[in-house]
This record gives structure tokens, sequence and C-alpha cells, in this order.
């Protein structure tokens, strides 16, 4: 993994903490979460204050995430907000810290002058025991004060104030003015300085959680669904309208459809999106040559065919899937015929534009894991595990071609592979492959979509409503 940190691709834009005064806030901040302090004098954080030297001097890289459901935190400068969030078991934690910390900048940036602020996204359950816990996610809360409370104390002086200045006999009150006195020394004026924090609610309507092998919830849906990678004991009984695995892949497929959820990447012939294509069939070519032994060291753009050539006899389905759409979407080839079980469907999908991008983007990749610049881009844990266990060969090129072609401009290759920030407007819908360039709006539900069949390389229609009807058999029968 060294090879991923010396090149930039791994723990990259962490907080470095240095200073013996920062080191001494952040150790008053963990001895008041967890009871422990640090020995270490130097070390490196993420949003949420979690570091990865001090995870591996504990021998607890959830030290700071307990049963991996509320996550605390540590913040000792506003700047965390454009770390990554290390060691995530849900897809919203980062986003959630991330808007609390721009929401309260003004207050964390006056607060973390002087202590470290400290707290916790506060979940409505404590462990992932059951699947049933999945649904009993609701909300994340998130509560935070300074070691000495100065928020707490602030709101406490306050309040003091009001009831002096409406109290007729509270200029008599000496003790009420000796507390004013007190807390006034330690929060300063609040009202030319206010003290206070938002303390927000976050609804977990969508989204993806490490626990139980890895399952994606989609709460906020017209058809509610909940997609696991696998198969998990007690998940049949819940009360949801659609479960599937990532075996139903008719059924995932219809359900980004009917939603709205995915769109194709080439939707008719063009040389850009085509180049995406390419591109992934470059991916799965080396892959599968470092696979066989294939020395990649010196394997250039140029080179690449001589690969293809080379191992033409053992690509997988998914290159031959892949190439198809190219050749039709670059060189006017014929209408390609891949449905959903065809191993190369999901490489030819991507995200609409919605607020829920990001999730079904890491949905997509987890479908279709051997293009490795999307599997880093949208699931790095997925991405960093896979790693591992990769021949040298192939951990090289991965790395370099990262970071050569990747993170020199970052902004860019999201854009090109995902298009531009979702925008709140009505979305279209080209038919898959269409040879006619013609649009259709997104189907409100299974009942009043229309679409010509001509057009498309299988029924979504159909399909959707055999995997409807086999959900319901089944609940009628539990």
């Amino acid at each position: 993994m060294m090879r991923l940190v010396r090149n930039g691709l791994m723990f990259g834009n962490l907080i470095e903490v240095t200073s013996p005064a920062l080191v001494a806030r952040y150790n008053r901040a963990l001895e008041h979460l967890i009871g422990k302090t640090t020995a270490l004098t130097e070390f490196h954080i993420d949003i949420s204050g979690y570091s990865p030297e001090i995870g591996h001097e504990f021998e607890d890289e959830l030290y700071l995430n307990p049963e991996g459901c509320n996550r605390m935190f540590i913040l000792l400068t506003t700047d965390q907000k454009s770390a990554p969030l290390l060691n995530s078991h849900f897809s919203t934690s980062r986003s959630i810290l991330q808007h609390y910390i721009e929401e309260n900048e003004t207050q964390l940036f006056a607060l973390t002058a002087r202590e470290a602020v400290a707290g916790e996204l506060m979940n409505s359950i404590f462990a992932m025991q059951t699947p049933q816990d999945l649904l009993n996610v609701n909300r994340v809360d998130i509560e935070a004060d300074t070691i000495q409370e100065h928020v707490a104390e602030a709101g406490q002086l306050a309040a003091q104030i009001d009831r002096f200045m409406q109290e007729e006999d509270a200029w008599w009150d000496d003790v009420l003015i000796a507390d004013m006195i007190e807390l006034a020394k330690r929060t300063g004026n609040i009202h030319r300085n206010p003290v206070t924090l938002k303390s927000n609610s976050y609804s977990q309507g969508n989204y993806f959680t490490s626990h139980f092998g890895g399952v994606y919830v989609f709460r906020d849906m017209k058809t509610p669904t909940i997609i696991a990678r696998g198969p998990i004991e007690g998940l049949d009984g819940l009360d949801i309208d659609n479960i599937l695995t990532f075996e139903d892949r008719d059924s995932i497929a219809n359900f980004l459809r009917y939603e709205g959820l995915s769109e194709l990447i080439v939707q008719h012939r063009n040389a850009a999106s085509a180049a995406i294509i390419k591109q992934k069939i470059d991916f799965i070519t080396v892959m599968t040559a470092a696979n066989l032994g294939h020395d990649l060291s010196g394997v250039t753009r140029q080179t690449l065919r001589y690969l293809e050539r080379e191992y033409a006899r053992s690509m997988p389905p998914e290159h031959t899937g892949l190439m198809d759409v190219w050749r039709w979407a670059s060189l006017d080839g014929p209408v390609p015929k891949i449905d959903p079980m065809h191993p190369a469907f999901f490489y030819t999908l991507r995200a609409s534009q919605h607020e829920d991008r990001d999730l079904i983007n890491m949905l997509l990749t987890d479908l279709s894991r051997m293009d490795f610049r999307q599997l880093y881009i949208c699931h790095k844990p997925l991405f960093y595990e896979a790693y591992r266990s990769w021949p040298e060969a192939k951990k090289d090129y991965v790395a370099q071609f990262l970071r050569e072609e990747y993170a020199v401009d970052k902004a860019g290759a999201r854009e090109a592979l995902f298009g531009s920030e979702p925008e709140m407007e009505a979305r279209e819908f080209v038919s898959p492959w269409a040879q006619k360039n013609t649009a259709k709006q997104v189907p409100k539900s299974s009942k009043s979509s229309k679409r010509d069949d001509d057009d498309d390389d299988f029924d979504y229609k159909k399909t959707y409503k055999k995997y409807r009807n086999k959900n319901k058999r089944a609940k009628r029968k539990r």
C-alpha cells in the first residue's frame, strides 16, 4: 500500500498535526471521548479527526467509530472540511460532517482557535446487529462542544443574562451576578462574539453501508429497495417493496431505469462517449494481461493494441461486450445486443444527474469492478481491498496511471466520466443504443411508462413487471 501513499493516492489531503499545542488539544479531546491519549508527537487526521497513525498505535482502526455506527469526531481546524473520511461504514458520513463544518464555519473557526471541538454523529442505533437495523437508521444528529464546554457555558450565560434583564429583583441577586461574571471570564462577550453551534439532524434515506457485507438502501424512492451484494440471513423478512442481491441483475437494471437513476454513457454515436468506453476496454485489457503474468513495465496507450492481440483469446466477456458498444459508437458498427445479464452491461451505465448521483455511481462501480479508475474514484474502500490482492506488475501500472492520468486533473476526469454537477431539472432518457437519436421522458412509474420496444435491446417493462410480481408473490407466502 506504500506505493499508493508515495504517489499521493492513499491518505491524500489529510491534515498534518505537528504543533505541540495542537497535539495537546487533540489529546484532551481524545481523552474526553474515549479515555485514551496518544504518545505520538506528529500525525495526520481526516475530516473526523481520525488518524491512521494513531489507529495503528492503538491497534484499533475504529477508535473514533465504535461498532461502525456512531462516528465521533475531533476538529482542530476548519481546514478539515476538505479532508477525506477514512474507515467510513456509511456513505453519507463525510457529506454530513462537511456540511456541518461549512454551516458552522465562523463559530468553529473561533472555537478551534483556543480548543479542540469534539462531538459525535449520533445514529438512531448503536450497532448493526440484524438486517432490520438497516431500516432503523433514520437520521443522524450532531452534537459538539469544546472540551471546556464553551458552547454549553455560552448558552448558560445567555439564559442568565435574559433572566437578569427580565426579573425585577435581579440586581440584588449576588449569586446570579457572580455566576455571570465567572462564566463571562471563560466565554468572553457572547453578544459581540456569539458562541453557538447549530445542532442539525440529517436524514438517512438512501445510503450505502459496509455492514452485512455491503448493502445499498434506497428508501426515498417510488419503489423502496434494498440491494445487497449477497444473500443475508433475515433480509427477506424486511418490510420494504424490493429486496435484491447482485444476482438479480435484471431487477437492478429495471429499478435504476424506472426511478430515473441511471443513463447510458453512450446514448448516441459520439466520439467523446466512445472514448470513455475505449478506456474501459483498455483497463480490462491491462487487468487481463497482468493476471496472466505479463510484465506491464513500459506499457503505454500505443502498446495496448499489442496486448489485445496477444491475449485476444483470453479476454473476458466484458471486453467483448464493450468492444461491440465501441464499434457502434465510433465505427458505425451494428447496434450491440447487451442485456443486464451480460457481464459488460453495468460498465455501459453511469448515474443520471440527481442528488444521489454519487451513491448510484458507487453501486454501478460495485457491479463493474474491472474499471480500476472508476473503482478508485467512486469506491475507494473497495479499490484498496482489491489492490491488496493484485500482482505487483498490476499494482505498479495502476498507481502510475492514476498518478499521471487522473490525479493531474481530477475535476476534469470526473466531469468527463460522470457529467457536470447535478441540477434539479427534468431529465430525459434515451433508449439503449437507439439507432435514432430520440429522447423519451423518464416514466413516473411502471403503470404509466410507454416506450418503443424496437429501440431497446431488451424489454425493460416486461422484466420490471416480472420481478415486481415475483416479489409480491413471495411476500404473500410469508
